[in-house]
């Protein structure tokens, strides 16, 4: 049997391996249309490879993902989270989990993973071919005959997997929309928002740990460690929302407000309760030396100047308006996001290839025999925390089967 697997990145690597491994006198060869392979695992998580999450059900895993997350959730009871630990594990690649559940190498390096795939490829003798766009695929009998962007002559194979990872636009995905397959036109997910417009990216830098976001006019939420940057926000908890809110800010041009819940307390009275007894217990200190919520010193001075509160006014001459502002300005912060810039230089895309032209069962094409899916190239996003990689290993170890 001959393999083509379309696309050196994590889920074509991870397919090619398992289905050597599952299919040992088989040929199996990666095309990948750069001169680099694994170019996205090389950058991700900061250079150190954010593998997978350690959540420990396969409901909370699934639930990471604004698109797939329902079909993921039958195909992670096959290869989740865990499985994936255990792969890299067994094949020399020690890993730690962090606090909150991000897994990386024990190396904090991502070639750690790079240089696995590569001994298993080696191992295998699986055949890598640089620089080998593909621009056709046709059926001819019951095999696929795979047409290179360049020209040179074409090859037919008995199983091909495509795992050309995300296109940023529909006509990147033209050749699998010409067999039928029904395309969900690709917009970005995980990026960080622009505020040009804002002073408060003058405290580019300030991180807090644990905020609330929301968009307003919708019901769309978020919450976890916040970044101010130089043109906005960013962190997980706004990359969240953007993964969240993928399509439907793209719809809104990238125009809209977020709220920002600086407390990460929900109900008002009780933030209300908490600066009472602020006032009762410090009716002399100044403004800016009690600190609600351990927020940051810079963040703490800017919201009570946006609240038109002095900092050397007391606590005991706050008053009722001044309490109202301050409860407003802790739940209910208000910003103007004009734009959004990449997270880095991880790409990532809602939309691809529609489920429904896939049988999830398998991975196989529901309109091309013999033809599977694994990793971006479907209509499947995960929020950042090691959920897009893990996306590609479950996809690409069912697709692997070749059933």
């Amino acid at each position: 049997m001959e393999i083509a697997i379309i696309g050196g990145g994590a889920a074509g690597f991870f397919a090619a391996i398992t289905a050597k491994e599952n299919y040992p006198a088989a040929e199996v060869t990666i095309f990948e249309k750069s001169k680099n392979i694994l170019a996205k695992v090389k950058i991700s998580g900061g250079g150190r490879c954010n593998i997978t999450n350690g959540c420990s059900s396969i409901k909370e895993l699934s639930k990471a993902y604004p698109r797939g997350g329902n079909a993921l959730k039958k195909a992670f009871r096959i290869f989740n989270n865990q499985h994936a630990m255990q792969w890299f594990e067994s094949r020399h690649v020690p890993l730690v989990i962090q606090e909150d559940n991000c897994v990386f190498p024990l190396s904090q390096n991502s070639q750690s993973i790079i240089d696995c795939f590569l001994a298993q490829t080696r191992k295998l003798k699986i055949q890598i071919e640089l620089e080998r766009g593909i621009k056709t695929i046709r059926k001819v009998g019951g095999r696929l005959q795979l047409g290179f962007g360049g020209g040179g002559p074409t090859r037919t194979f008995d199983k091909v997997i495509v795992a050309s990872g995300g296109s940023p636009q529909r006509n990147g995905l033209e050749w699998l929309e010409k067999l039928n397959h029904k395309i969900e036109d690709p917009v970005p997910s995980l990026f960080t928002f622009k505020m040009p417009d804002e002073p408060v990216a003058e405290l580019m830098g300030i991180v807090v740990e644990n905020a609330l976001v929301s968009i307003q006019g919708t019901k769309l939420k978020s919450e976890g460690p916040l970044l101010i940057t130089h043109w906005g926000m960013s962190g997980p908890a706004i990359l969240k929302l953007s993964a969240l809110g993928a399509r439907l800010l793209s719809e809104k041009g990238y125009e809209f407000k977020v709220q920002v819940n600086w407390s990460h307390v929900r109900n008002n009275d009780v933030v209300v309760a908490l600066l009472k007894s602020i006032v009762a217990d410090h009716p002399r200190k100044i403004l800016s030396n009690v600190r609600p919520y351990s927020l940051p010193e810079r963040l703490w001075s800017y919201l009570l100047e946006k609240s038109d509160l002095p900092t050397s006014k007391k606590w005991g001459e706050l008053g009722k308006i001044g309490l109202n502002r301050l409860v407003s300005v802790l739940t209910n912060d208000v910003y103007s996001v004009k734009g959004r810039t990449q997270f880095r230089d991880e790409f990532v895309t809602c939309g691809g290839v529609s489920l429904e032209s896939i049988d999830f069962n398998t991975m196989q094409s529901k309109v091309c025999e013999n033809l599977y899916f694994a990793g971006e190239v479907m209509d499947i996003d995960g929020i950042t925390g090691g959920y897009n990689f893990q996306a590609a290993w479950t996809t690409a170890f069912i697709a692997a089967k070749l059933n």
